[in-house]
């Protein structure tokens, strides 16, 4: 026993040896060992020790479990979706406009500072929107060529049941991001804007949000995903604008071919979150010191218009109809010449980046300060252009009266430089800027068009107010003088709703401006240059790209040929496969199941005279032969089975349009299609794809 015990206490006294040796023993370890002992560092480090690991995980898994409960107690997770949807697309619109202002503003400066030296400041000009646009077609065309474009054309196409997941995935998203920043930081020598191509953006945050929310809600909860992007289209708008009713409105006549009334509510209430994230951040940020409009006007409110004047409204709502047929043939025009023209469409395709950049420094040099760009105003950016063509003064009494050169803005003054008037800058930023805008269309890189028209629109308002106000300096009735500002903002809206055929438009000029004083002139002009713009079916500016582009988009077809409302579905309806008659038995029922994996079988009469009774589920075909097996009863199908009544049923003789409005209002997988009761097929999404496809290429 004392050698036992002898020996125990050396090894205990081994053990505790001192720390010198201890770290002398590890050296010789280390130097000798170095394999092993990294490789007993890396077992340490993987399986580090924590104290009271199970009690820590009951309580994070607790206390998920609880604010995941309290969450769904205030409402259902798809609300958090829209919440989310709504803060952040507002969050990316707000960097966009921060990054490309700083941007704007640095070549603002490095142009002021090289005053004096004509050439240097040519170079400047020039060749700074050059390098922005071949920026960024590049990085757009090597990370996702889907994001070149507006996007809005093929989102329409999507939301109408057309699969295109290409664009809505996230590289496209990235892509157009900051293909984006650097298109809208070309300035307005380019003259493009961001609507379009942000609302694609908000399409595809949509578009995760709702593999999200399926993927944490399971297929019981599932929405489809047209209803998501229907939402994003209105945060899109409202997170550009801060308008919230506009962007609703605009979901309803741009991207919705059919709108569902359940996207009604949950579209406003993203819209809503959206636009108050937008302006809080501009709050925040110190742009504005309260939560306010974005191009804030200050017409007088106690008689902001003659009663004679509605007469002038109604005349530039024909002002703008008219030319903006003009700009809606020119623009399809030159979208088919580049699409059919071999050499330029083999150039575009291999050289995107170089054929971005020369049309870009065609633009600039157009547009340079020194040559025909001092008619045009073209010092200011896109939001100074929309700011003094709102403002409510008369330009023409500027250069007559030296208090209300101190008073008014410094923007305005770009429009009456020394020895030239502002009838002769107006009318050559309007003559001018149609052609330059037609020829940015055919940029292969990704850009909107909705605000470059928006200005076009104000600039023809924005003249005819002066040329009245110079007619009539005291007013048309000598009760008050002529806000040419006013003109200037009916005159964007209506335009604007003219090209795209809507009346959103009106609606968004109000919002942006909170001028809600002209809402009976803004919706005359509107109606009046809608009425104009749509005569002889001519189709809108995205129903222009669709045709263009042969996208398998319907309304668009239809617009541009009406008579293919009139075809029939018989020519497109395929056979049903399985089908079950009413005195079924067990044997036929299980080669049925095992030959198809539909979920649901329609039941006829009989195979020679089939009319359809309704449809049985596979569980209750399963559990009728669960009941065959264990021989409770040998009856047929209908004894057994409840056949359900079909909700919905398609006839023969109803029109390609009348089946697509069902089909994108319902959103059934397949529809069965009769005659005269008699079952003759079903149709499909892909069937109804493969026909619209088809009635592309005819036209």
């Amino acid at each position: 026993m004392n050698w036992l015990l002898e020996k125990v206490m050396e090894n205990v006294c081994i053990s505790y040896m001192s720390a010198d040796e201890n770290k002398q023993q590890a050296m010789q370890n280390v130097h000798s060992h170095p394999e092993a002992t990294q490789e007993k560092l890396i077992i340490s480090n993987e399986c580090q020790w924590k104290p009271w690991k199970p009690a820590r995980s009951q309580i994070r898994a607790g206390c998920v479990r609880r604010a995941r409960r309290a969450m769904l107690s205030l409402a259902q997770l798809e609300w958090y979706c829209y919440i989310a949807l709504g803060v952040l697309t507002a969050l990316m619109s707000f960097i966009m406009d921060l990054t490309v202002a700083k941007v704007l503003r640095a070549h603002q400066w490095l142009y002021s500072r090289l005053e004096g030296n004509a050439l240097l400041q040519f170079l400047c000009w020039t060749l700074y929107p050059a390098c922005m646009c071949a920026l960024s077609a590049s990085f757009s065309h090597s990370t996702c060529p889907q994001s070149a474009g507006s996007g809005l054309p093929e989102m329409r196409t999507i939301i109408s049941g057309v699969q295109m997941p290409d664009y809505l995935s996230l590289s496209n998203l990235f892509a157009k991001f900051v293909g984006m920043i650097c298109t809208l930081s070309a300035g307005s020598t380019v003259f493009l804007g961001k609507v379009g191509p942000f609302v694609h953006l908000s399409h595809m945050v949509g578009a995760y949000l709702h593999r999200m929310y399926v993927s944490a809600s399971g297929q019981n909860k599932r929405r489809t995903q047209g209803e998501m992007l229907v939402v994003a289209s209105g945060v899109g708008v409202a997170s550009c604008f801060g308008a919230p009713i506009s962007g609703v409105l605009f979901s309803i006549e741009v991207t919705g071919s059919h709108y569902s009334v359940r996207d009604y509510c949950p579209c406003f209430f993203a819209t809503v979150c959206g636009a108050l994230t937008f302006r809080l951040l501009a709050v925040c940020s110190g742009e504005h010191e309260t939560v306010q409009a974005l191009f804030k006007t200050r017409f007088p409110n106690e008689l902001p218009y003659q009663l004679p004047e509605l007469l002038m409204f109604a005349l530039l709502g024909l002002l703008c109809g008219a030319v903006s047929c003009v700009y809606l043939f020119s623009h399809r025009w030159i979208l088919r010449f580049v699409k059919t023209n071999k050499f330029i469409s083999r150039f575009i395709a291999t050289e995107t980046t170089l054929y971005s950049a020369v049309l870009a420094f065609l633009l600039a040099l157009v547009t340079f300060p020194h040559f025909a760009g001092c008619y045009m105003a073209s010092k200011l950016t896109m939001k100074q252009l929309l700011f003094s063509l709102l403002e409510n003064i008369q330009w023409n009494s500027i250069s007559h009266n030296a208090t209300v050169i101190q008073e008014s803005h410094h923007f305005s003054q770009e429009w009456s430089p020394p020895g030239i008037s502002v009838y002769q800058t107006l009318g050559c930023f309007i003559l001018i800027k149609i052609w330059l805008l037609v020829l940015a269309c055919t940029l292969p890189l990704p850009a909107g068009y909705f605000m470059p028209v928006f200005v076009f629109g104000a600039a023809l308002g924005r003249f005819q107010g002066e040329v009245l106000a110079y007619l009539f300096p005291d007013g048309i009735s000598s009760v008050n003088v002529i806000n040419p500002g006013g003109y200037a903002l009916v005159g964007a809206g209506a335009f604007a709703g003219a090209v795209t055929h809507t009346l959103s438009p009106a609606l968004c000029a109000l919002e942006m401006t909170g001028q809600s004083t002209h809402l009976i002139p803004i919706l005359i002009a509107t109606l009046i240059s809608n009425a104009l713009s749509r005569l002889r079916n001519q189709p809108s500016f995205y129903d222009g790209i669709s045709l263009v582009k042969k996208l398998p988009h319907l309304p668009s077809l239809l617009r541009a040929c009406p008579k293919l409302s009139s075809i029939q579905i018989r020519q497109f309806v395929v056979p049903v496969g399985s089908v079950l008659q009413r005195g079924e038995r067990a044997l036929a029922v299980q080669h049925i199941l095992e030959s198809s994996m539909e979920t649901d079988f329609p039941v006829v009469d009989t195979l020679e005279s089939p009319t359809l009774l309704g449809t049985v589920t596979r569980a209750h075909l399963q559990a009728f032969l669960l009941e065959d097996q264990n021989q409770v009863s040998c009856r047929c199908l209908e004894d057994t089975c409840p056949i359900q009544p079909v909700r919905l049923q398609l006839s023969t003789e109803m029109t390609v349009k009348q089946t697509h409005c069902i089909m994108s209002v319902v959103r059934e997988h397949r529809l069965f299609v009769t005659e005269k009761g008699k079952l003759r097929g079903v149709i499909t999404w892909s069937e109804m794809k493969k026909m619209i496809e088809v009635l592309a290429k005819e036209v």
